[in-house]
């Protein structure tokens, strides 16, 4: 699911509900995947799950997130890049982190 929230002026957030696929979760090397990916955008990134809401640009903050396969997390990102940063990484989620 995606939610596109708006101002009069212009879309301010992109949020996509994504389930974990692959047999592993979210592991170590995909984390680090993640991390590495986020860093080439400048809008801001966040992961959601279970009450907590971490910066998705922060490997600790990726790894305590423990998500095994079957979990739903929240990918939020707000800024100037977002479109292109949601697209890249939810579709590395959607892929089961090119472990399927």
């Amino acid at each position: 699911m995606v939610s596109l929230y708006f101002t009069e002026e212009k879309q301010i957030m992109i949020e996509k509900t994504i389930k974990i696929i692959n047999n592993a979760g979210l592991h170590t090397r995909p984390a680090a995947t993640i991390v590495k990916m986020a860093a080439r955008f400048k809008c801001d990134f966040f992961i959601h799950k279970d009450g907590l809401s971490i910066n998705g640009k922060s490997i600790i903050g990726v790894m305590t997130l423990a998500a095994a396969k079957g979990s739903e997390v929240v990918l939020s990102f707000d800024g100037e890049d977002e479109k292109e940063a949601s697209e890249a990484i939810a579709a590395y989620f959607e892929r089961g982190f090119d472990e399927l």
